[in-house]
């Protein structure tokens, strides 16, 4: 039995527990990046994908793809004895788009993740993010070498100097928690200065 199928208990001592949003197009990662820095079994709704979507669903970019997020995903990292980031992974597809609202509830922040490919399909989620006022960072999948520098991704997605960004690769462990390391610190910043303001 892998690390991944095991059902491991919430440590005794975690006193604060952080709701983490994993947000982006279809197809650019974040049903693997839950599963592969979630310490319990994830909770997936991944579906197969039918002729129903044909048509509804576009797979431009990601022919390959079988499956669909459906609602989101699940999972749970311990970063220490008291910290616990519950991840929550978006659908991609734009028909899903309006449970986003719903899953960005009580969400101290999130992370947008982009295939460089495909950066348009990405501009719906920083929009919302936006909306709702709620921190980001967003990291770029690499599908392979990067093409394009993360200057040029960042100037491609209009991101002010004030987000985080960062490359990852959403099936290594490591990587996908160096991401959401990344968010913790920017929301700790985030958090240090508006201190700062208000004393």
């Amino acid at each position: 039995m892998s690390e991944h199928d095991e059902r491991l208990p919430l440590a005794e001592t975690a006193t604060d527990g952080l709701k983490i949003v994993i947000v982006g197009g279809f197809g650019v990662g974040k049903t693997t990046m839950v599963r592969s820095v979630s310490e319990i079994r994830p909770l997936s709704t991944e579906e197969t994908m039918t002729q129903a979507g044909v048509g509804v669903d576009s797979t431009r970019g990601v022919q390959g793809k079988t499956t669909t997020t459906v609602a989101f995903d699940f999972g749970r990292i311990s970063l220490d004895e008291q910290l616990v980031l519950y991840l929550f992974g978006a659908p991609g597809q734009e028909r899903f788009w309006f449970l986003w609202d719903s899953l960005f509830a009580g969400t101290l922040g999130a992370v947008v993740l982009v295939d460089a490919r495909r950066l348009a399909e990405s501009w719906y989620a920083i929009d919302r993010l936006e909306h709702h006022g709620t921190p980001f960072i967003v990291a770029r999948n690499n599908f392979g070498p990067p093409k394009h520098s993360l200057d040029d991704v960042r100037a491609a997605l209009d991101l002010s100097d004030e987000v985080p960004l960062v490359d990852c690769d959403a099936r290594d462990r490591d990587s996908s928690k160096q991401v959401l390391i990344s968010l913790v610190d920017h929301l700790y910043t985030l958090s240090t200065v508006r201190e700062g303001a208000s004393s």
